[in-house]
């Protein structure tokens, strides 16, 4: 026996909607945005005085930071290549110093009896 429920195989929203139902539009202004590689991006922005207007916005593409100059747009990041730690103790010390902590260390180490060497 079917029942005779009147929503059956409904979802809720899935009926007509129109602007009366929903409310009015807020006014909206629509920003174009061009990253390096010439990509065009046009998010909106609500025009209630309240929103700034970013200047640069991700190129969602590319990734890449876009602006609102077309043909002065933003330069991409430079990514820093990955460091070692003994490359960050380089740029502190000097070769000279690496060679008088080590000689210190070795020394201390025979004092102590480890390592066995001359």
């Amino acid at each position: 026996m079917v029942g005779n429920n009147a929503i059956r195989g409904s979802r809720v929203g899935s009926g007509p909607m129109g602007e009366s139902e929903r409310g009015d539009a807020a006014p909206r202004t629509v920003v174009s945005y061009w990253c390096a590689r010439g990509h065009e991006t046009r998010p909106s922005f609500a025009r209630d005085g309240e929103v700034d207007v970013p200047d640069t916005w991700d190129c969602p593409r590319c990734g890449l930071p876009a602006g609102t100059d077309r043909e002065n747009p933003p330069q991409a990041p430079r990514n820093e290549p990955y460091k070692t730690h003994l490359a960050y103790v380089k740029e502190r010390r000097s070769d000279q110093d690496g060679a008088t902590l080590l000689e210190e260390a070795l020394r201390a180490m025979r004092e102590r009896g480890v390592g066995g060497g001359s």
